[in-house]
């Protein structure tokens, strides 16, 4: 397994991350436990969860479980600012809820501290300067080791270095946000700022939520049990247009002497911003192809002749 410093912090994560969302959802406790002692047998020490994954915070609670004895070797990450309830400081990042759902996150996962807290959502309520100072507060206090933020644009990605560097507070290391070979949006705005001000990138959903693992064909029927059986989602994944884009990308990867699935991999992980590659696992074996899906070494023409696959103009 390799490893790579979080932007520019001292923290090294494992350059393939498990994605926490399937916990206490489509994976029971049982489950859990595999896919977390599965990849922490093949070196794998970063976990990306949220306190809204899983009903009531089911995915801390068994990730929490899960490493009990085994904290000091991993690396927990997780979010907040989603609606945890239906009162009025339930959700977002003001003072009043970072401090209520650190606590929660806290008990949820058995633990004493969080390794990397991240902002879920931008809270265009609420000042950031607030949210960066109580961050700041929750790492003076060893309950936070370092912050993050998910789905931040380019400019919210600024505005928070300049309020960190101006007031002296405790800067973010790590951005997270959307981007696999069909959801290339950040490469405009979001990766240049992260490059700039030091934070290392943190890809989820890279293998758009299943369809560049190969296994959904155009015209069939989805496989049973998977996430795009039906749905918003699956209407949203399953076009045309991306259809015709993973066509020809496997019959690339086929002339090249690999997957599709190991494309998808390589491919953000040949990215120097990139620092852990997180997605999701429900079944160990799930865990061994992403570990095994990120040897390939991509030359700058191949690159470019997939940016010409994917229609992505830089």
């Amino acid at each position: 397994m390799e490893y790579r410093r979080l932007g520019k912090s001292g923290l090294e994560v494992s350059l393939v991350g498990i994605g926490c969302n399937n916990f206490g959802r489509r994976c029971d406790l049982d489950q859990t436990r595999s896919v977390v002692n599965r990849a922490i047998d093949l070196g794998i020490n970063f976990f990306d969860t949220a306190d809204i994954y899983g009903e009531d915070g089911k995915s801390e609670e068994f990730l929490g479980k899960a490493i009990s004895d085994k904290r000091q070797s991993v690396i927990i990450a997780t979010k907040f600012a989603g609606n945890m309830g239906t009162g009025p400081m339930e959700s977002g990042a003001s003072r009043k809820h970072i401090m209520d759902a650190v606590e929660a996150s806290l008990q949820r996962l058995g633990t004493d501290y969080i390794d990397l807290y991240q902002v879920h959502f931008p809270d265009l309520l609420t000042p950031l300067e607030e949210t960066i100072s109580t961050l700041d507060d929750l790492v003076r206090a060893g309950k936070v080791r370092y912050i993050g933020h998910s789905n931040f644009a380019g400019w919210q990605i600024a505005h928070a270095h300049w309020i960190a560097e101006h007031h002296h507070l405790t800067p973010f290391i790590s951005a997270q946000n959307h981007w696999s070979l069909l959801e290339r949006e950040v490469e405009s705005e979001v990766i240049p700022s992260a490059k700039a001000f030091g934070l290392g990138v943190l890809p989820y959903f890279p293998l758009a939520s299943g369809l560049l693992t190969g296994k959904y064909k155009r015209n069939e029927p989805a496989p049973s049990g998977t996430r795009l059986v039906a749905g918003p989602m699956a209407d949203r994944v399953l076009t045309e247009k991306n259809f015709d884009i993973v066509e020809s990308l496997e019959a690339f990867t086929k002339e090249k002497g690999h997957s599709i699935l190991e494309l998808a991999f390589s491919w953000l992980a040949c990215n120097p911003n990139v620092s852990s590659v997180i997605a999701g696992a429900t079944r160990p074996e799930q865990v061994e192809s992403n570990v095994e899906s990120v040897s390939w070494k991509l030359t700058a023409d191949e690159i470019s002749k997939i940016d010409e696959l994917t229609n992505f103009n830089a």
